[in-house]
């Protein structure tokens, strides 16, 4: 695990891109392609203003999301819809719709989770754990990520590639997830966070180790980055 300290949320969002950009480059020129999963929430903001300087061929990415709300594209719940208006739609980076990896719509959790899994067997198709080059994970207030919290029976999920939450305890309830096995095969996960409101739950997760969904965030033959501001990382001894 390699944890980054700077000085400001700007400095977040550019460490976190250089580190894009050079994952996207590897994997490019190893596979031809960049298949990476997004998440919602700030990640988004520190995207829309970052993605626009990294340089990359981004014909060649594919995106997938961590997880997401069971809700049309234009609810303001839907991550894909936010990525929609905030990259897509404006032309800020050369993305296509059709890049994106998107939950079906107008199914129940369960067949939309079932879906989302057969989805990603046209990237994986050998039937073993995804590998995503990278995952761009958030970190909620109760340490939760992708929409795996605290207590939950998900937490123990083995065998799913994709699971399904209907009672989420944050709102909307009905969510589809990526599971720790996929996430803990990625060859890359990054953790980017900023503000003082987050340095509690930092504190928790990395400095006393708590047992937390992001706590358990551990690539196993992969890379791991916290990339924070020092709002964020008050109690985080880097030295």
């Amino acid at each position: 695990m390699t944890v980054i300290v700077v000085e400001t949320k700007n400095q977040v969002i550019s460490k976190l891109c250089d580190q894009i950009e050079k994952t996207a480059k590897e994997s490019i020129e190893r596979n031809g392609r960049f298949l990476i999963g997004i998440s919602g929430g700030s990640l988004a903001t520190f995207l829309t203003i970052g993605l626009p300087k990294v340089q990359t061929d981004f014909s060649k990415w594919r995106l997938f999301f961590c997880d997401e709300r069971l809700v049309p594209v234009d609810n303001p719940d839907s991550t894909f819809g936010l990525y929609k208006r905030t990259l897509i739609d404006t032309n800020a980076v050369n993305l296509k719709d059709e890049q994106f990896v998107t939950v079906k719509q107008g199914l129940s959790a369960e067949a939309a989770a079932q879906d989302y899994a057969k989805q990603l067997t046209a990237y994986f198709p050998d039937g073993s754990v995804p590998r995503f080059d990278m995952l761009l994970l958030g970190m909620g207030p109760d340490g939760h990520t992708c929409s795996l919290f605290p207590g939950h029976a998900l937490l123990n999920e083995t065998s799913k590639w994709v699971a399904s939450i209907t009672d989420s305890p944050k709102p909307p309830p009905s969510r589809i997830t990526l599971t720790f096995p996929v996430i803990n095969n990625a060859r890359v996960c990054v953790f980017a966070i900023s503000g003082k409101e987050k340095a509690e739950m930092v504190k928790r997760i990395l400095v006393n180790k708590e047992d937390l969904p992001s706590t358990r965030v551990k690539p196993t033959s992969g890379e791991l980055y916290w990339i924070m501001d020092k709002e964020a990382g008050a109690y985080v001894n880097t030295s």
